[in-house]
């Protein structure tokens, strides 16, 4: 890892960390912001432990890109939970192929890049 990338790491690092400090739940609930806070604290810790052992560039900035996006729908949409994707079943294959492997395949293929790991670690 460069040391520009791993700069760029520990930035967003804390800055997932300043954020559940500050986050206020959008209920206005003072459980539901503890809640989302431990929320975002074990989910920032259990991702980045599992990927602090990546050594290739390719996939160290598709987690770079992942932890900016959920931050950025996080903000938005006042949720620290990742948005679900809604396809109905069968949704994306095409008129020739609608066997369940392509439409596994396909449904891999158009994840958001905000949800790669979700289900991974949920």
């Amino acid at each position: 890892m460069t040391t520009a990338t791993r700069q760029e790491v520990l930035g967003l690092y804390r800055r997932i960390f300043r954020l559940a400090r500050q986050w206020q739940a959008a209920s206005g609930r003072v459980e539901d912001t503890a809640r989302e806070k431990q929320y975002i604290r074990h989910e920032a810790r259990t991702l980045f432990r599992k990927n602090k052992n990546l050594t290739d560039t390719d996939q160290i900035k598709q987690c770079i890109d992942e932890c900016t996006a959920r931050i950025e729908i996080g903000l938005h949409y006042q949720i620290p939970y990742p948005r679900p994707i809604h396809l109905p079943p069968m949704g994306l294959t095409s008129l020739r192929g609608r066997g369940l492997r392509s439409q596994e395949k396909l449904r891999k293929l158009s994840k958001p890049v905000y949800l790669k790991s979700h289900d991974e670690v949920s």
